[in-house]
């Protein structure tokens, strides 16, 4: 860390008087009582001592009385109203157990942690109860237990394909307390101000991603992904795809030695003449999406003209005989053709390229790009197969039809087809109504159709619906739902969006907080049996961590729109938890196999390209206090977190 906080400065000896309640407890025949109790001002002379005393002795023993029970009685109120003390006190007379606030810690393996500020370490250790007491306990960790061990509640293939969806390899078939926001206003909270406390968080994520950068530019500088235990790298389209997804989290960082350095890379090293198939949906979202975002942040040409040179390789994706394009490009050859057991692309993938498309047509002047993209947002717009508004999850590029009709998620390959609805209405200014209504209807499906609670404790949760049947089962993915709920809200959409979105958060907390090593699982099962002991169940295959960044965007969506520190403080303990079990010594941070285990998560010598172009992105934004860092107004992230903008009313 390059940043050492230190504890407040002392207090005055007049403000030392008012801090030392406990000395009350003792009898009257102390000096130190009387000396603290009585003396005014900061007075601790020896002469004025006699004098107290004999006052005090002058005082009749029924005077005397009213004096010590109104100490007494302050006594009390002040353990009553500021439980953080209490618990400093505690710690103080059991040995000082209680860590020194703002200190950092160097564990034993070398890794800095910041430790949070006192009311947040109240909060964690049940001093300041949101939900039911018999929740607030801790069961001993079990890895191989199915059930979840809850930390903090609040009220509230045998023989099938397999495909790769965002990092995941997947079978191709397929009510809060009221008054807890003023509780949490009304903590009083020692220690540095609200600004030293933010610049704190943004130095952690800052040495989080030095940390991560490192352990790319050691081991896998110039391909595509950090393979941190074995300290190589893995390839997937050999673009650099690691370096170009981070340009962006870089210059917002403000990382300009770093930046540089993949700045000449770019200018130097990177071609897009390959003879190499590459994913239509995942090299736009990260590729083009993360040059043109680092273009207008820069105002670089550089990245402008690489964007220009990926985007029209792509382009022979969209000739096919319906439109929706091949799901695979050959970007050096120019020929495009669909995965080789299937004819079908995933809605979400064919959905969910239009941002890049449409802005590259916008500063290119080519209007080839957003004219495709918008055939096939046309054409998903007016399709039959469609559930209140739900899409299935593939279509025909053949036919250009729905396949697999019956089957409705909000989790992989269906889940950006819904986001790009709102953020392409909020590009365009708010005038591509069709864009607008179809999000309005599937916001409706979603309360209609997915959308439940668990049993025993209410969370309210997104399920998955096939062929009539309801199944409790939600992908982490899915908790990009709270962030786009917000921002539609924000941007004027009904009100009851924002407390659907403000439910779902809490949710997408709890799948965190709820395990032993406070990482989410990959997907989980809710409980909706009235006899359940526990809201959440998570399969052993199902127990993995991808460095995902759905929960901390969410977060910084609802923290930029409600101002309620708690959502920093929740985005506080993950990033704990990253560094606690993801992290690598040697550079680098790892998805890991097991969430239930602290003692073996069970590395898996991966670091997804995502968790710096995203998650760490996300982090950074949610603990800045600048409402300017990628103005909500003007800009909107693509569903990797490269900022476009807004385009001007002109337009």
């Amino acid at each position: 860390m390059s940043a050492l906080l230190t504890s407040p400065p002392s207090t005055g000896a007049g403000e030392c008087d008012c801090a030392s309640p406990r000395r009350e407890m003792f009898p009257p025949s102390r000096r130190d009582f009387v000396s603290v109790t009585l003396g005014e001002g900061g007075g601790y002379g020896q002469q004025r001592r006699p004098s107290c005393w004999r006052k005090w002795k002058q005082l009749s023993r029924l005077q005397r009385s009213i004096v010590l029970f109104l100490l007494v009685l302050l006594l009390f109120g002040g353990l009553a109203f500021y439980p953080g003390l209490s618990a400093h006190w505690g710690a103080e007379e059991h040995g000082g157990e209680e860590k020194q606030p703002f200190v950092i810690e160097v564990k034993s393996h070398g890794m800095p942690v910041l430790p949070e500020p006192p009311s947040e370490v109240g909060q964690r250790r049940g001093s300041r109860k949101r939900g039911p007491s018999v929740l607030q306990n801790r069961s001993p960790p079990t890895g191989n237990s199915s059930e979840a061990r809850p930390r903090k509640v609040e009220e509230g293939g045998g023989g099938k394909p397999l495909v790769s969806w965002r990092g995941a390899v997947i079978e191709a078939e397929q009510a809060n307390d009221p008054d807890a926001k003023e509780k949490e206003k009304a903590v009083v909270s020692e220690g540095p101000s609200a600004p030293q406390l933010a610049e704190t968080r943004l130095e952690a994520v800052r040495e989080a991603f030095r940390h991560a950068w490192k352990g790319y530019k050691d081991f896998a500088w110039g391909h595509d992904e950090l393979k941190p235990v074995s300290k190589s790298f893995s390839e997937w389209f050999g673009l650099g795809l690691t370096l170009i997804d981070a340009l962006d989290t870089m210059w917002i960082l403000g990382l300009k030695k770093e930046f540089e350095e993949a700045r000449q890379w770019v200018s130097k090293e990177l071609s897009f003449n390959k003879n190499v198939d590459v994913n239509l949906f995942e090299t736009t979202i990260r590729i083009l999406g993360g040059l043109l975002s680092t273009y207008h942040l820069t105002g670089d040409s550089l990245f402008l003209e690489k964007a220009k040179d990926v985007g029209s390789r792509l382009m022979p994706a969209f000739s096919t005989p319906s439109k929706i394009p091949y799901s695979d490009v050959n970007i050096g050859k120019g020929t495009a053709h669909p995965p080789r057991w299937t004819s079908d692309s995933t809605v979400a993938e064919v959905t969910s390229i239009q941002l890049e498309f449409r802005e590259l047509s916008r500063l290119s002047g080519d209007p080839q790009y957003q004219a495709a993209v918008m055939e096939v947002m046309r054409q998903v717009h007016q399709l039959e197969g469609k559930h209140d508004g739900l899409v299935p999850m593939f279509i025909n590029t053949n036919s250009g039809q729905f396949t697999h009709v019956g089957v409705y998620t909000l989790g992989a390959r269906a889940d950006s087809y819904y986001e790009y609805l709102l953020k392409q209405w909020i590009q365009g200014g708010k005038k591509e109504t069709e864009l607008l209504e179809d999000y309005l209807l599937a916001v409706e499906g979603v309360r209609k159709n997915l959308l439940k609670k668990s049993s025993p404790h209410g969370l309210t949760f997104v399920g998955e619906r096939s062929h009539g049947h309801f199944s409790p089962k939600m992908d982490h993915l899915v908790c990009f739902l709270p962030g786009t709920l917000a921002l539609g809200a924000h941007h004027g959409l009904p009100p009851d969006h924002m407390e659907l979105a403000q439910q779902l958060m809490e949710t997408c907390y709890q799948m965190y907080a709820q395990m032993e090593t406070g990482l989410s699982p990959e997907i989980v099962h809710f409980s909706m049996q009235a006899s359940s002991l526990q809201d959440v169940e998570v399969k052993l295959a199902d127990r993995h961590n991808l460095l995902r960044p759905e929960t901390v965007e969410s977060l910084f969506y609802l923290y930029r729109f409600t101002k309620d520190k708690k959502y920093q403080a929740w985005g506080w303990e993950i990033l704990q938890s990253f560094n606690k079990y993801t992290r690598v010594d040697t550079g680098g941070y790892t998805s890991i196999n097991n969430v239930r285990d602290p003692n073996s998560p069970s590395p898996r010598d991966k670091m997804e390209s995502f968790f710096l172009g995203e998650t760490l992105k996300y982090f950074y934004l949610l603990f800045s206090e600048d409402p300017n860092l990628i103005d909500l107004d003007k800009y909107v992230f693509n569903t990797e977190a490269h900022a476009l903008p807004i385009w001007p009313q002109t337009d």
